[in-house]
């Protein structure tokens, strides 16, 4: 958060790595969450008051693209899944929700198992690498609607970092998704850039965080598209399809 100058209230930020880690600035209030997400502290400078956060964690992104190419071998390496995914122009009406060891944030499943839903025989390997990557987005866009109900605050952009956001077809459909802008930093390693933001604050290097906000640059921004046909009829149905994954485990 700090790496990402998420200093204001309602400021978020959203880690693609193995698995996603999403984080929304609450400033100084402690805010409990009714919807499935933690309350954790974000950061403190000096004597200066805590600031605290939200988070939701969500267990199976990147592990993903990478089941796919270790499990079922249908690309050699990472990056190929975009390409594979640009052969087909839709998920071809299928969703992947990747609940290998159940569901994190904010359903908090242990019951429920991964699904493919939606199948047909026009479907191929374009479509599920393609519903692979929207997982992600979709996954993402739930924690947010859950932070959205907890703080009150409407999300106007969605910062990001870490290696899946190098992935342009991924992060354009995750704006889409959200309906705000996402946004690439210029360094794309923020957790090791906040901590030098940190220490150079505490050595005086820099002198407040405005002057850390005005170091921090942007590489790229995906603004989300006019038709809001991904932020309504395919989230409806990639949630019909979560509700599919639950029960499955009977304890």
């Amino acid at each position: 958060m700090v790496g990402q100058t998420c200093f204001n209230p309602g400021e978020a930020k959203n880690t693609y790595g193995t698995g996603c880690f999403m984080l929304m600035n609450t400033g100084t209030d402690i805010v409990p969450s009714k919807h499935g997400l933690l309350t954790t502290t974000c950061y403190k400078f000096g004597d200066q008051p805590t600031v605290y956060a939200l988070e939701g964690s969500i267990a199976i992104t990147g592990a993903l693209v990478q089941w796919l190419r270790d499990n079922l071998k249908l690309i050699e390496s990472a990056p190929d899944v975009e390409n594979l995914a640009r052969t087909v122009e839709d998920n071809g009406g299928i969703y992947f929700v990747p609940a290998f060891s159940g569901l994190f944030a904010p359903y908090w499943r242990s019951d429920a198992r991964g699904v493919i839903a939606g199948l047909t025989r026009y479907v191929n390997r374009g479509h599920i690498a393609r519903a692979a990557l929207e997982a992600t987005a979709f996954q993402t866009r739930e924690v947010l609607d859950a932070m959205n109900a907890d703080s009150g605050v409407t999300l106007t952009a969605l910062k990001v970092d870490g290696g899946m956001v190098h992935n342009d077809l991924l992060m354009k459909f995750q704006a889409d998704v959200l309906g705000v802008p996402v946004i690439r930093p210029r360094v794309a390693e923020t957790t090791a850039l906040g901590a030098a933001y940190a220490a150079g604050l505490a050595s005086g290097f820099w002198q407040n965080t405005d002057e850390m906000r005005a170091n921090w640059g942007i590489d790229k921004t995906w603004e989300p598209a006019e038709d809001d046909t991904a932020r309504n009829k395919l989230y409806a149905e990639w949630k019909k399809a979560v509700r599919r994954t639950f029960d499955w485990v009977e304890h």
